[in-house]
């Protein structure tokens, strides 16, 4: 019994270490860590499962040396609790995969490893559709976790229309937007399938701020309808800052200036304010989302070169925000809130500070308050318009008897902007 008990806190151990690694770097030497469909940067690493479609999936090792990474997958459900089953009922083949492919950093002042992977290989791929964590780690050890990212593989079953609408309620009319969609499940073949249906709903590819499991307002025969009043509201906010980094000596003008050594380079960045309360513009941004480029040379994968780059933040008044922690937020920093992020208020400029190793790129990025009381949600700095662009995702998820694994039956991504908008609305 003893042993038992042992084995069950060592399984329960290791299901909540897993739940806890999505989207996550472990090794300070890894950096700029991609996974996308294709060649789409800017798309969710979402891969049909009858059609063979791929991803990429791109890191820098900066220790610039070889080692033997594999990677190997991991099912979950929709919340991303990992199921409690063998690989064996969701792989075909190997159940780790050595990383193969990698090249030695050139052109660049800072060395390192550059290591690329097709994913999923013909060697190990998984053959049941849900969501996946990819657990990147050493020697074969899966122990030594270096990175982990998201994979979702959808087998389409179900058919999604959705739209983005204003809410009704006067306090969110001019803020926030509303989804209202109907998922037909007739494909689904089965009379209780209504009630094994689970529904996420993202904005920007974000998991941070998701909506899970809606419940559908109206059950019309196989299609299910969800456009109750008070669910599926998110915040517009703002269009994404951005940030042009894809040539380090050709400054854009959020650029301040620079620092350029024999071995690295530091770049300032003039200081962004709050924006909330000025007039709406339209721009076209990347919704969060980061693209490795740049300017000059071949490869911006193994060519390009990395800086420090060092953010500022200005509060009104030059006064810290009482009760409230300041994040640099976005695809940059894998949309995490961790101490490591967190902006340092410096009391000789008035400013909050912080600092990134970034490589050349295109970046959007925001700042997100937290406050200290729970009970007081986060945001952005920037307030929320109802006329920004958004983009949204629809997950639909089906569990039918006796599985023990949501499976990802059906996806849907729509803008919330169907017009063709000049410089502002």
């Amino acid at each position: 019994m003893k042993h038992i008990r042992l084995f069950i806190i060592f399984i329960l151990a290791t299901n909540i270490s897993l739940a806890q690694i999505a989207d996550s770097i472990y090794n300070k030497n890894i950096a700029t860590v991609q996974l996308y469909p294709g060649n789409n940067q800017l798309v969710m690493p979402i891969l049909n499962l009858s059609t063979g479609e791929s991803a990429q999936l791109q890191f820098d090792d900066l220790d610039g040396d070889v080692k033997n990474y594999y990677y190997t997958y991991q099912l979950c459900n929709s919340d991303w609790q990992p199921v409690n089953v063998s690989s064996f009922d969701y792989l075909k083949g190997f159940s780790q995969t050595r990383i193969n492919n990698y090249r030695f950093s050139s052109y660049a002042l800072v060395r390192y490893t550059h290591y690329q992977a097709t994913i999923p290989d013909r060697s190990s791929y998984p053959f049941k559709s849900g969501n996946y964590i990819l657990r990147v780690y050493l020697n074969g050890d899966t122990s030594q976790v270096a990175f982990t990212k998201r994979l979702l593989i959808v087998d389409n079953k179900v058919t999604i229309l959705a739209k983005v609408t204003q809410p009704f309620a006067p306090e969110y009319f001019t803020t926030h937007q509303k989804i209202q969609f109907q998922v037909d499940i007739k494909g689904l073949n089965d009379f209780n399938a209504a009630q094994q249906i689970k529904i996420v709903v993202m904005q920007n590819s974000r998991w941070d701020n998701a909506y899970y499991n809606l419940k559908p307002a109206f059950v019309r025969g196989s299609v299910l309808e969800y456009n109750s009043e008070n669910s599926g509201i998110f915040p517009g906010g703002k269009e994404w800052r951005w940030l042009d980094l894809r040539d380090f000596h050709l400054q854009s003008d959020r650029v301040a200036t620079a620092d350029y050594g024999k071995t690295f380079t530091n770049i300032y960045l003039r200081p962004d304010r709050p924006l909330e309360g000025e007039r709406y513009v339209f721009y076209r941004d990347n919704n969060g989302r980061y693209i490795i480029d740049a300017l000059r040379g071949y490869n911006p994968f193994s060519e390009g070169d990395y800086a420090m780059v060092n953010f500022y933040f200005a509060p009104p008044n030059g006064t810290p925000y009482p009760n409230k922690d300041i994040y640099l937020f976005g695809e940059l920093t894998n949309y995490n809130r961790t101490d490591s992020l967190k902006m340092v208020f410096n009391e000789n400029t008035r400013l909050y500070q912080t600092h990134l190793f970034m490589k050349q790129g295109y970046y959007d990025y925001s700042y997100l308050y937290v406050d200290n009381d729970k009970y007081k949600p986060s945001g952005f700095f920037d307030g929320n318009y109802y006329e920004t662009e958004n983009l949204y995702t629809i997950l639909v998820y089906y569990k039918p008897f006796g599985s023990r694994a949501d499976a990802l039956v059906g996806v849907a991504t729509f803008n919330s902007r169907t017009d063709q908008p000049g410089l502002s609305f």
